[in-house]
């Protein structure tokens, strides 16, 4: 009898939206013909790649799953599921949500702030609110050999060139550079232990979301299933500042993970063609699960702010799109790539 299919995943960064990413990965994890194998994530990528590799290491899927409810209930700041499922069912539809959210005073007072005053006017008073949740992540058990492979990108802010934390070089500090987004915080400092120079990190998704090289290791499989929540494609023209700067942002950290799919493309077609013989490199299949549908009736605002109702909304969504990629695709991961890349860049 065949083993589950091993697969590896491609987990990239968005803020509060990375919510949708916690659905996928509660839906893969119940699917017993999965295997994650290796696991690429940036910001909030990374951090849902560490609280899944922790309860993996710990006690398997289920406490996989456990973790990733834990993570994302400290973030919305809800306690009482009951509570919270009150709300979700009497709020109004995600495009509305997101416009209220848009439109409130504190939502303005903090865009307003971070356009207009660098972090480093406040010193140590600002902090990133993820500290706190971060630290209390087992990272004994996401720098262990056991569980996934983790890969967490961050931007070192001087060369510009992407950093990739892995095994033991993952610590609270590398999730926090790979969620440093500059204007909101001050750029984290890790000790390179290569040079004894301390380093400045920025969020990953400038230099990679995510980034897909480290995994493509020989002893990795060969399917890539990219997590994509920041939308490719937007039909409706930003014409004003927020609606700009948010296009900007997610074509911005679109713009590395499309340049790599692309350089992935290309050498499938020499394979194809017989200008490289098979084996001589990996023929890499890429799969992907997103709702651009969705992320587009959101905005900055539901990036930004954690609210329970978009998270809810959002893990239920991405629950939903990891059905049916397993129901539509099961069968040929392993075997062929469900991603049209030569379509996808036409």
């Amino acid at each position: 009898m065949a083993g589950p299919k091993r697969i590896n995943l491609a987990l990239q960064g968005g803020g509060a939206h990375g919510a949708f990413t916690w659905g996928v990965l509660d839906r893969l994890l119940e699917c017993a013909d999965i295997e994650i194998a290796g696991i690429s994530g940036t910001s909030a990528g990374a951090l849902n790649g560490a609280a899944l590799k922790a309860g993996m290491v710990e006690g398997g899927r289920e406490k996989a799953r456990a973790n990733l409810d834990w993570l994302w209930t400290e973030v919305g700041g809800i306690r009482d599921g009951a509570v919270n499922d009150w709300i979700v069912a009497t709020s109004p539809a995600s495009a509305v949500w997101a416009k209220l959210l848009e439109a409130s005073p504190v939502y303005k007072a903090f865009d307003m702030t971070s356009r207009m005053l660098s972090p480093y006017v406040f010193g140590e008073a600002i902090k990133n609110p993820l500290e706190r949740i971060v630290r209390h992540i087992r990272f004994e058990d996401v720098c262990c050999d056991a569980g996934p492979a983790l890969y967490i990108g961050a931007t070192n802010v001087r060369s510009g060139k992407i950093k990739v934390f892995s095994g033991d070089q993952i610590s609270p500090e590398a999730i926090m550079a790979s969620a440093c987004l500059p204007t909101l915080f001050q750029a984290i400092e890790i000790e390179d232990p290569a040079t004894g120079r301390r380093e400045a990190y920025w969020d990953g998704g400038y230099s990679g979301n995510p980034a897909l090289f480290p995994l493509f290791e020989p002893e990795l499989p060969d399917d890539v299933l990219v997590v994509n929540i920041n939308p490719l494609y937007r039909e409706d023209l930003p014409d004003d500042v927020q609606s700009i700067q948010n296009r900007i942002n997610e074509i911005s950290f679109n713009s590395s993970l499309l340049r790599e799919l692309r350089a992935i493309d290309f050498v499938q077609r020499l394979i194809a063609e017989g200008t490289v013989p098979k084996g001589a490199m990996k023929q890499v299949l890429v799969h992907m699960i997103a709702d651009d549908d969705l992320m587009n009736t959101l905005n900055v605002a539901t990036k930004t702010i954690p609210t329970p109702v978009i998270l809810s909304k959002l893990k239920t969504a991405g629950r939903d799109r990891a059905d049916a990629f397993l129901d539509a695709h099961l069968g040929d991961v392993n075997k062929r790539s469900t991603v049209d890349l030569r379509a996808m860049f036409a």
